[in-house]
């Protein structure tokens, strides 16, 4: 969200959905779609007034790609030739991957496969420029002071002040944006805050025009259009370990997945405008819709479970369900549903967000709550979290079936080809259930009655361009 105000892409979303051009006014495809050529604006400058180029972009990419960076969000270059290869060290010549700029203002992307949707995966985050020239004043490294107030150039709508650690980040009016005419704000301030509820004195308090969410406790305290709801383009799941038993076993992850009434957990604990999840993929993701949906039913459960081995729960072993901080009511009420329909037992575990993500990561969990966002507005972004490997398969499930559906669907140019695929790839999860989805989430939030149109969208995006305050 900070990120969005500082920089802008070679594509930007919409909030409508779908891509728009931005640094790149327009490009051209080979026939066999291999070939992107992009060509550059030449009104795109960075804060200190030097020109957007290609040889920016190139050099963005290649930093993501640098095996010593260990970049978090990489494979979302791997779409590009020789990407994966160079970022696994087994090419060591950046010349080969699929990245040329013959000038200052063409960029030339060549791709592994064609990929349809990479209009969509360059407006997500990672593909956002960095200057060349100042990230390697400042040390192309983790620990580079050249993100700091003072040292950091951008290519957005503003500019970086003030960053207080803990406290709030302050950003101004860019004179040198491209589109200066539409920054009607001379400036925003990111505030931070310990808890959802010291923010929400905060806004009562008039100290705050937009929050980042509401409290469970304090949703029936707001009405719209202060109270404002906003669906998202994201799962929360329980990631089942498929290594530890008895979770290996498929009925009995059918078992639990069946046993949940996700309606009442939304009307009683979460009180916002979230919907069930009956599949894995979340709405708004392209044209996508899936083709199965499970169906819950205890009675059923229950029967699923005794074929396992644990009839009423007998015999079943006290398996640990772990989530963040901000979780804990919503796996109170799974903790009760699945000792009232199938007699299980089981314990909570609070973690901070980090010790969470990397006990994920680690494999040291039994079930855990997990939210999939994808990265950009293609279904592609969500089915490859559970491919075999991938950083986000944190149920480390291995499906070759589903590995290479994903593949296909990838490379495929067909647009309803491509969505059989994945509709194929998602019944494949649905059958084996290494994750249960609960609920669609939806962003609950206030909005001051006096701020002048604001935008957001599914994916977490939050639109600058235009925003009001009165004179």
């Amino acid at each position: 969200m900070v990120l969005r105000a500082l920089l802008e892409g070679l594509t930007v979303p919409t909030p409508a959905g779908g891509v728009q051009p931005a640094v790149a006014e327009k490009w051209e495809t080979s026939a066999d779609g291999l070939r992107w050529t992009f060509h550059l604006r030449r009104d795109a400058h960075w804060t200190n007034g030097t020109l957007v180029t290609a040889q920016d972009f190139a050099y963005t990419i290649r930093r993501a790609l640098t095996p010593a960076l260990a970049a978090p969000k990489a494979p979302l270059f791997f779409v590009l030739k020789n990407a994966e290869s160079f970022y696994r060290g087994a090419a060591t010549d950046f010349a080969q991957v699929g990245v040329a700029a013959p000038d200052d203002h063409t960029l030339v992307l060549t791709l592994d496969h064609p990929s349809p949707h990479l209009p969509a995966l360059l407006a997500s985050g990672p593909w956002l420029p960095v200057p060349a020239e100042v990230v390697e004043k400042f040390g192309n490294t983790r620990e580079s002071a050249w993100s700091r107030p003072g040292n950091f150039v951008g290519n957005g709508p503003f500019a970086l002040v003030e960053w207080r650690e803990r406290q709030h980040l302050l950003v101004r009016r860019n004179p040198a944006y491209r589109q200066f005419g539409r920054v009607r704000l001379d400036g925003i301030r990111f505030q931070i805050y310990d808890s959802g509820e010291t923010e929400e004195r905060a806004y009562r308090a008039g100290q705050v025009d937009i929050t980042m969410s509401v409290p469970f406790s304090k949703l029936a305290s707001y009405t719209p259009p202060q109270l404002q709801a906003q669906p998202l383009a994201e799962t929360r799941y329980l990631a089942l370990n498929v290594a530890r038993p008895p979770l290996d076993h498929p009925l009995v992850r059918r078992a639990l997945a069946l046993a949940i009434d996700r309606q009442a957990l939304i009307d009683g604990v979460l009180k916002g405008a979230q919907t069930p999840a009956l599949s894995f993929i979340p709405p708004g993701l392209d044209n996508y819709t899936p083709a199965e949906r499970l169906t819950p039913d205890a009675a059923k459960a229950r029967e699923l479970l005794a074929e396992a081995g644990f009839p009423g729960g007998r015999g079943f072993p006290k398996l640990e369900i772990a989530g963040w901080t901000a979780s804990p009511a919503a796996l109170e009420a799974i903790q009760q549903m699945w000792r009232r329909e199938l007699g299980i037992e089981t314990s909570l575990v609070q973690r901070e967000a980090k010790v969470h993500l990397a006990a994920l990561h680690a494999g040291d969990y039994a079930i855990a709550l997990v939210p999939l966002i994808p990265d950009y507005g293609d279904p592609a972004a969500a089915f490859g979290e559970l491919q075999s490997g991938a950083a986000g398969n944190y149920p480390h499930w291995r499906n070759a079936r589903y590995d290479a559906l994903i593949e296909e669907a990838g490379r495929t140019p067909d647009a309803a080809q491509r969505l059989a695929l994945y509709r194929e790839a998602e019944a494949l999860v649905l059958a084996e259930l290494p994750v249960i989805p609960l609920y669609f989430n939806s962003l609950n939030y206030l909005l001051s009655p006096r701020v002048r149109g604001w935008r957001s969208d599914p994916l977490w995006n939050r639109y600058y361009l235009d925003l009001a305050l009165p004179e």
